[in-house]
């Protein structure tokens, strides 16, 4: 059958294409694509073609589809998958398969499977490691957020502290710690403030930063302080970028101790020093930003290394388990990814938006992959709706949902526009 796809071809070379996907095998799985959440890691594939890990060298001869946050419905199971697969069935995917140690994913690597097409063809890897993954909701965005909620979720878990006069080593945040989100207020750093306010080990005190004002508001307006409070959570929003709200401040609202959990959502040397900074004893500094530059280099207080136990860790992604976490804690109402999402668009929006999504403001761009739509920012909803029947009916349900998107929205685009 033909598919529409977005694929990469070179450096900056995205093509929006009509490709033809081979029959459906015994070892085959093909699905139907609802939506794709695109990631800024799709932009630096984009920027790096052949070059990058994931995308072969010769993309240029052999272009694959992009995208790797999507979810959708099996649509047609070869012989040797039925026993586990069924036609109609929701999925999600977990890209990262590392088979045999491969870096191979889909949405970098393969030439029938990426988030940014109609259908596509899973490949063996993901089915024999187990991640295509059952998705059991017809709120498909949900599906798409799981991979970059679990890289969040997998972040928390990848934390790790001493255990006094041993070498064994203690997983996870401290339970009731102190925890500091530094440039925490963009797509990923929203989840892991709701991850934080709503996991089995929360921290007592969280300190989330950002120097944008108008988006720590918004992210105050949906986690609020008084919701944290219920959680047994004191929550504080710093603008660092104002005088006087440097480290020092930030150490002072732990009452000078210092922070058992850092987080740094952004690859900024300033940045990283500050988290190094207001580390406490024992205190573990996650550096989850991905730099573009492979040469990105910070400064850290190794006397505080040596003698306060302090350390570093870097997560990359998620895991399958975390990946399964994130569905559950999204269709059971314990998360709402929606904060995430400040546009939405159609198939034809992921060239132009893949290529410039460092100068796009906002969040994460969700593109419902069966239709045509510009990319539309959700706070543009109600000036469109002047004029367009469709917009003025995603700003009134938007506007009900406290200026989010949510399953309702999703199921009235689609049902004017599938």
């Amino acid at each position: 059958m033909k598919t529409k796809a977005v694929r990469i071809h070179g450096k900056k070379d995205l093509r929006l294409e009509e490709i033809q996907l081979p029959p459906v095998g015994p070892d085959d799985v093909r699905v139907k694509i609802i939506c794709d959440s695109i990631c800024m890691s799709s932009y630096k594939a984009a920027m790096e073609g052949g070059d990058h890990k994931r995308v072969p060298d010769n993309v240029a001869e052999n272009p694959t589809i992009i995208g790797h946050e999507f979810c959708g419905i099996i649509d047609e199971v070869g012989a040797n998958w039925q026993h586990k697969y069924k036609v109609g069935q929701g999925f999600a995917i977990q890209p990262a398969h590392f088979y045999k140690g491969s870096l191979l994913a889909p949405g970098y690597s393969y030439p029938y499977c990426g988030g940014n097409a109609e259908y596509g063809l899973v490949p063996m890897e993901i089915l024999l490691t187990d991640n295509l993954l059952p998705y059991d909701s017809d709120v498909y965005f949900y599906g798409s957020l799981a991979e970059p909620l679990s890289c969040v979720i997998g972040t928390f878990h990848a934390m790790y502290h001493t255990t006094p006069g041993s070498y064994v080593h203690k997983m996870g945040i401290v339970e009731g710690g102190k925890m500091a989100l530094l440039a925490s207020v963009g797509p990923m750093g929203l989840g892991a403030i709701d991850y934080a306010l709503h996991c089995d080990r929360r921290p007592s005190l969280l300190v989330v930063t950002d120097i944008d004002e108008a988006r720590l508001a918004r992210a105050a307006s949906i986690y609020t302080v008084e919701h944290a409070k219920e959680q047994g959570i004191e929550l504080h929003y710093v603008n660092t970028g104002k005088p006087g709200y440097d480290a020092a401040y930030l150490r002072e609202l732990t009452g000078g101790t210092g922070y058992d959990d850092v987080i740094c959502f952004a690859p900024v040397r300033s940045v990283v020093e500050q988290a190094d900074a207001i580390l406490g004893f024992d205190g573990c500094l996650n550096f989850f930003a991905g730099p573009t530059n492979t040469d990105f280099k910070a400064e850290l207080n190794f006397y505080n290394v040596h003698y306060l136990y302090t350390h570093l860790v870097g997560t990359s992604g998620g895991n399958t388990d975390d990946m399964r976490e994130a569905i559950e804690m999204m269709t059971s109402g314990k998360i709402n990814a929606a904060a995430l999402v400040t546009h939405i668009g159609g198939l034809n929006a992921v060239v132009d938006t893949t290529l410039n999504l460092p100068s796009i403001p906002g969040g994460k761009k969700l593109i419902y992959t069966q239709i045509d739509l510009p990319l539309t920012a959700i706070d543009d909803f109600a000036k469109l709706g002047e004029t367009d029947p469709l917009f003025a009916g995603l700003a009134e349900i938007t506007a009900r949902h406290n200026g989010l998107w949510s399953g309702e929205a999703e199921k009235f685009l689609l049902s004017r526009k599938g």
